[in-house]
């Protein structure tokens, strides 16, 4: 799986290129979470496979509950990209989670 694409405008500057792609690669989209999963939870089930910058679960605004899906963001590439290949397909909170990079597009 490939890391989101860098948009047109910035490839005539590398190192802005540079930066944005690697945080897209180091940024993970977690789906199917359960409405009871929250930020320690999910920290918790990632930081086995590297150094955490972030843990972000979305919320509902009224209920507090999760909407059933959150963003990690690793120190490093490598990290990322192991989580996605270990975690993705398995059980969180009694759910089977879905982990993609995520996407700086929009």
């Amino acid at each position: 799986m490939q890391c989101s694409s860098v948009p047109t405008a910035l490839k005539a500057f590398p190192l802005a290129r540079l930066l944005i792609t690697r945080q897209a690669c180091s940024k993970l989209f977690i789906g199917g979470l359960s409405h009871d999963t929250n930020e320690p939870v999910l920290k918790e089930a990632f930081e086995q496979h590297g150094e955490i910058i972030e843990v972000k679960v979305i919320g509902d605004h009224r209920s507090g509950k999760s909407k059933g899906y959150g963003f990690v963001q690793f120190m490093s590439e490598k990290s990322a990209s192991t989580a996605l290949e270990e975690l993705n397909g398995q059980l969180l909170d009694g759910r089977n989670i879905r982990v993609f990079y995520a996407n700086k597009d929009g």
